[in-house]
């Protein structure tokens, strides 16, 4: 029974002897060697997203590769290995006690090939930042009174990062290395479509406006917020929608157009890429403002900035909070149009007359110290056609000492005497500051 034992154990072992996932001693499957690979891959492959094709250079290709020998038993293989001592390989008591000698003779060094596949899956997320995108909203603009198709809209896209990885490990597996890879992706439909019948939105009045002025501005601030009109440029915000402004801003880096410029951050004022985008934002409250919307999220400043003069009228943004929020509570379609005359920039609401009236109380000082903090208050009331009150909202402003935010190489500003400074001391010290 012993012997019977044994024998079932070396006839697996000889007959088939498993390296990875494959059977060599068989013959079973296809395994490609790194040799293989490097003479038959194409220098360039494309993968193609949509219709969209992004190079794979060779080289990255073998990156994610390695090799690895291992000897095998192959009856059908003559062995030309000078010591063919096989069981210094492999310890099993099978091999010892049942592996003979003219077996030797076959012993065969395979390679196998191994994938990283955690590098391939990297190599996906990489890829997924460049083909990804939002879905696109059809635009409009009103002209001569008229409102007409700008732009169309345009499905969002968002790469299958499991299956991309997975029809990569395929192909590399597979022996059979075509130039093209179709790449599998999602597709996200815009909030509003492209318009069938743009009469039907009951867009023909200017509602509300916007302006503020950003004379003074450097150059790159000054390139910043025409970058960032444009996104705004043509939205539409459906009835009851809730809109966000940084949602329909986007990415704000150097890829999307951006340069650095003043941005205030905790304790300082630094450059970053966008900065000059609450101009944009300042300038779309006030219209949400004047056009009697529901002002649902706004965030004042750290410190008065001269560019939102009067004070107390102006909306913060940074990715991802604060953000600036409104929903239309009109009966229809808002069209937003943007404008750059000079140095003013200014929102046009369009949408419908409904009869509402809007009356805007302030900006108030309420409180102005000597180091630069204040306090404002404005309210919104906001009336339907028959008078009745709609929406009664008060916007308080909390501005702290511009000092507590230096601008890069600027010394803090001191706001209260140090305690070995003479009166005449900080007398003059105020006097220079």
């Amino acid at each position: 029974m012993k012997e019977k034992v044994l024998y079932a154990i070396f006839f697996i072992f000889a007959f088939c002897i498993p390296t990875g996932s494959f059977c060599y001693a068989q013959g079973n499957g296809f395994s490609p060697t790194l040799s293989y690979l490097n003479a038959n891959l194409p220098t360039s492959i494309n993968l193609k997203v949509r219709d969209t094709v992004y190079p794979l250079a060779k080289a990255d290709v073998i990156k994610w590769l390695g090799e690895s020998t291992s000897l095998i038993y192959n009856p059908t293989y003559l062995s030309e290995i000078e010591n063919p001592d096989f069981c210094q390989y492999d310890k099993s008591i099978a091999c010892e006690l049942e592996f003979r000698t003219e077996n030797e003779n076959h012993i065969q060094k395979k390679s196998e090939l191994d994938l990283d596949e955690n590098a391939i899956k990297n190599f996906v997320v990489s890829l997924a930042k460049k083909t990804d995108k939002a879905p696109e909203d059809a635009k409009l603009k009103m002209e001569d009174g008229k409102v007409s198709v700008f732009s169309l809209s345009d499905k969002g896209l968002t790469l299958d990062q499991e299956k991309s990885s997975q029809v990569l490990i395929d192909y590399i597996n597979s022996g059979n290395y075509k130039n093209a890879i179709d790449l599998p992706y999602k597709e996200t439909d815009p909030e509003t479509p492209n318009i069938g019948s743009i009469d039907s939105l009951g867009i023909n009045t200017l509602i509300g406006e916007g302006q503020s002025n950003f004379a003074g501005s450097p150059q790159n601030r000054v390139h910043n917020i025409k970058v960032g009109t444009e996104r705004f440029d043509g939205v539409l915000i459906k009835p009851g929608e809730e809109f966000s402004f940084i949602k329909t801003l986007g990415p704000v880096d150097q890829s999307t157009g951006y340069l650095p410029e003043l941005v205030i951050k905790p304790n300082e004022t630094v450059p970053e890429f966008g900065g000059g985008m609450c101009q944009v934002s300042t300038t779309a409250f006030r219209a949400a403002l004047n056009a009697g919307l529901k002002i649902t999220e706004r965030v004042n400043h750290a410190y008065p900035v001269s560019y939102y003069n009067p004070q107390g009228m102006d909306a913060t943004v940074y990715i991802p909070q604060p953000d600036l929020r409104f929903k239309n509570n009109t009966p229809s379609y808002i069209l937003i149009q943007t404008r750059i005359v000079g140095t003013q920039l200014f929102f046009d609401f369009y949408g419908t007359d409904d009869g509402r009236s809007t009356t805007l109380d302030g900006p108030t000082i309420l409180e102005h110290n000597p180091d630069g903090s204040m306090k404002t208050t404005l309210a919104q009331t906001v009336k339907d056609k028959d008078g009745n009150i709609i929406i009664q909202d008060t916007f308080k402003s909390d501005y702290q000492s511009p000092s507590k935010f230096p601008h890069p190489g600027q010394t803090p500003v001191l706001t209260s005497k140090p305690e070995n400074w003479s009166d005449r001391e900080w007398k003059a010290y105020k006097q220079g500051h």
